[in-house]
């Protein structure tokens, strides 16, 4: 990758080296947020890291929360066109909006559902050229929908997470998924969200700021990157934070978003300016804001 596109999540992640071998290969990436602050920016992030024009990463893309326009409208404003990836057979996208998994009632196991998607999967990367079968990425938008789909069947759905997992082993694939950790804020310890952080190699977590609302700083990530084994052992986990700023102008029929990154050692400001004609109200402003924070 080129330097000047990096950024400070790029470098918390390790893409700050070569694009092949995939520098997350192998791993499990969880992304946790809550209801104030959205993470599916950083799914977004990794989306066009993915299919970046030096990387030869295939995406398999399982998505519960939106359907493929949603995704692809975003994608654009970061330069990358779902329409073209998918049709080069790199972005292959499974609509799972209307998933619904048998229930009990009706004498079949919610569990069915979740093995047909897994087999599903499979199938898609055993399909592939040679060539590709070594980099694959399977994203998941998101856990918490999955179990929506499986009627609370929290057990079925570890069990659907673990066989994929497998497959980082068996195919070298990464694992990228997002869930909403303060659904859980009720239970006392959350099976499915504590073995989620255990699968985890990478924790990545959207956060308020622990000091309440400000001004200057509207969110922070944490990202915990437990480190890789290699020949000389193992490397320590790392523990990166960042914030940011974010806030919109409407003038004139036109949307401008300025976003400051948070670190004043790296503190920069950028300005980008979308015509809408006039119909705000198609857009999703906060979506679209947060997905051009760390956008370098």
């Amino acid at each position: 990758m080129e330097n000047q596109n990096l950024n400070l999540l790029d470098r918390a992640l390790g893409l700050d080296g070569p694009s092949e071998p995939w520098p997350l290969s192998g791993r499990v990436v969880l992304i946790e947020d809550c209801v104030e602050t959205s993470g599916s920016f950083v799914l977004h992030q990794l989306v066009k890291r993915s299919l970046s024009p030096t990387s030869s990463n295939v995406i398999i893309f399982v998505a519960f929360a939106n359907p493929f326009s949603h995704y692809d409208r975003i994608l654009r404003k970061l330069g990358c066109n779902l329409v073209t990836q998918r049709d080069n057979k790199r972005f292959i996208f499974f609509d799972m909006l209307m998933l619904r998994c048998p229930d009990v009632d009706e004498g079949k196991s919610s569990e069915g559902g979740l093995v047909l998607l897994y087999e599903k999967i499979l199938k898609t990367i055993c399909g592939l050229p040679g060539d590709k079968k070594d980099y694959v990425t399977i994203m998941i938008d998101d856990i918490s929908l999955v179990e929506v789909a499986a009627n609370g069947g929290s057990d079925y759905v570890l069990d659907f997470l673990h066989y994929c997992h497998a497959l980082t082993s068996e195919f070298d694939c990464s694992l990228i998924t997002l869930n909403h950790e303060d659904i859980y804020s009720s239970m006392e310890r959350p099976t499915l969200i504590l073995q989620m952080e255990y699968l985890a190699d990478i924790l990545i977590k959207a956060e308020p700021l622990s000091t309440g609302l400000a001004t200057d700083v509207h969110g922070q990530l944490t990202v915990l990157n437990k480190g890789t084994s290699h020949r000389l052992g193992r490397s320590g986990n790392k523990i990166h934070n960042f914030h940011y700023k974010l806030y919109v102008v409407l003038w004139r029929k036109k949307l401008v978003i300025s976003i400051d990154k948070g670190y004043s050692s790296e503190k920069r400001s950028f300005r980008r300016t979308y015509h809408v004609n006039g119909r705000l109200g198609f857009w999703n402003l906060n979506t679209l804001c947060v997905t051009h924070l760390l956008n370098g």
